[in-house]
């Protein structure tokens, strides 16, 4: 087609190559290069194009003493879980949001419920390229939101979106989803990797200069990652994951970037008739229908951001005839669960070399951090000689390669919660307890220096 050029652009950094290259010569990234085309017009005077990021207006230098933040800089949303990931307080004002997530996971039908919060005081914008008025009316009153200061746009035309924005002026906009916009600047088809980043340059410009607040919606592939380019990530002020399993009703919401706040904080929900409810005391729902005097079952205490979560994990060790035996964990780091197998077995001389190992942490919760080193030993060794680990007991340290307990952070908070709980004795590092003791009314600490000392808290199979 005359006017047009087909060429490849890399996924990942989006480099251009005239033809189809195996690994990426920018950023090394193998398979990443996918074809795209677009428009090749002559330029009609030599005056340069302002871009879709250029303000219309100069920008002049402030003094740093001289710059104030207005009181209204933050919006609650009205789920107190997606405030907290979002850095407390709610949206930032200009900030740009992408939200991605699992088809059918609930991205929709949380930004519908916002909707109704956001409505008190501002005017929201609701652009859906996927879904009539019609559908997005019938959810709407399925969720009980009143719509208040709420218009919706079914459009996928960029030109046509802003140029209604420009008519409503809104205070926050939703965009379901980004990769189903089109813009007229390119010729390539909607949801490649030009049409994206073109549109999403828009939508941020429009946030910028006009302070409001734009919610992206973006598709992931088959791998997992948010589709389009990479640099996507990098143009918007932060990326949440809506996580969780189908067959599940809990969900969770993880920040994988966040200017504005903590990129450590979750937000827990659970899937209902009515929509998504906030769940405000995760440990509790983590912990329901956890099974009592079986072996191989152990509870820990994890931090997610300043939020203590205790955590159920199982184990389960059963001999195997093939020559090589299976390691599994779901939830877990595989390499972290090798490397305390060989620690257990090295100083403790437990045959796990013999067995095959099953790991889970229940609810789908996801445990990255070494402090749950001593809880997911003391499960592999209950379950392999079949002693049972109390029920009252938490596990609470990491572990060396000579199997030593090592001190971990915020273990009052992590003591406090399983105290609350009910738990009355928590295994602790004894480097914590040196370096500062404290009390905790109502549970008992067991300090260890290695993993060793905590084995004979557990018990026989009755």
């Amino acid at each position: 087609m005359k006017g047009t050029k087909t060429v490849y652009v890399c996924s990942n950094c989006g480099q251009v190559s005239p033809k189809w290259m195996g690994k990426c010569p920018g950023c090394g990234t193998w398979n990443s290069f996918v074809e795209d085309v677009i428009a090749t017009k002559p330029a009609e005077s030599t005056t340069p194009r302002r871009t879709s990021m250029q303000q219309s207006s100069e920008s002049t230098a402030r003094p740093y003493s001289e710059v104030d933040i207005p009181t209204y800089m933050r919006c609650p949303t009205g789920m107190g879980e997606l405030d907290r990931v979002l850095g407390g307080g709610g949206l930032v004002t200009g900030s740009v949001i992408l939200l991605a997530g699992e088809p059918g996971i609930g991205k929709s039908t949380l930004l519908m419920q916002i909707c109704d919060a956001l409505g008190q005081g501002h005017r929201v914008l609701y652009v859906s390229g996927e879904e009539s008025t019609g559908q997005l009316k019938m959810r709407a009153q399925r969720l009980g939101v009143k719509g208040e200061n709420l218009f919706i746009l079914t459009e996928t035309h960029l030109e046509r979106i802003l140029t209604e924005t420009d008519k409503i002026k809104p205070d926050v906009m939703i965009v379901d989803s980004v990769q189903t916009i089109y813009s007229d600047s390119s010729t390539s088809t909607a949801g490649s990797i030009t049409q994206v980043r073109e549109c999403a340059l828009s939508f941020i410009c429009k946030a910028k200069n006009e302070g409001i607040s734009v919610i992206l919606v973006g598709h992931v592939n088959k791998e997992g990652s948010i589709a389009g380019p990479k640099v996507l990530e990098h143009m918007v002020d932060a990326v949440l994951y809506f996580e969780g399993e189908r067959q599940q009703s809990y969900r969770i919401i993880r920040a994988m970037k966040n200017r504005y706040g903590s990129t450590n904080e979750i937000g827990v929900f659970e899937m209902t008739d009515t929509g998504l409810c906030e769940v405000v005391n995760p440990s509790e729902m983590l912990l329901a229908g956890r099974p009592t005097n079986i072996s191989g079952n152990c509870a820990v205490c994890t931090m997610e951001g300043t939020r203590p979560l205790i955590a159920e994990i199982q184990a389960l060790v059963t001999p195997t005839v093939f020559p090589a035996p299976r390691r599994t964990g779901n939830g877990i780091d595989y390499n972290r669960v090798c490397l305390i197998l060989a620690v257990l077995e090295k100083r403790l001389g437990q045959k796990f070399s013999q067995n095959d190992v099953y790991l889970n942490v229940i609810g789908g919760l996801r445990i990255d951090e070494p402090a749950s080193d001593a809880a997911v030993a003391l499960a592999l060794i209950s379950s392999l000689t079949d002693r049972i680990i109390p029920d009252d007991l938490v596990a609470i340290g990491e572990l060396g390669l000579a199997g030593e307990c090592r001190a971990v952070s915020n273990l009052e908070l992590r003591v406090k919660e399983a105290a609350r709980l009910g738990f009355r004795r928590a295994i602790i590092p004894f480097r914590n307890i040196e370096k500062r003791k404290f009390e905790c009314e109502g549970i008992t600490l067991i300090p260890i220096r290695t993993i060793f000392e905590a084995l004979p808290v557990l018990k026989a199979q009755e």
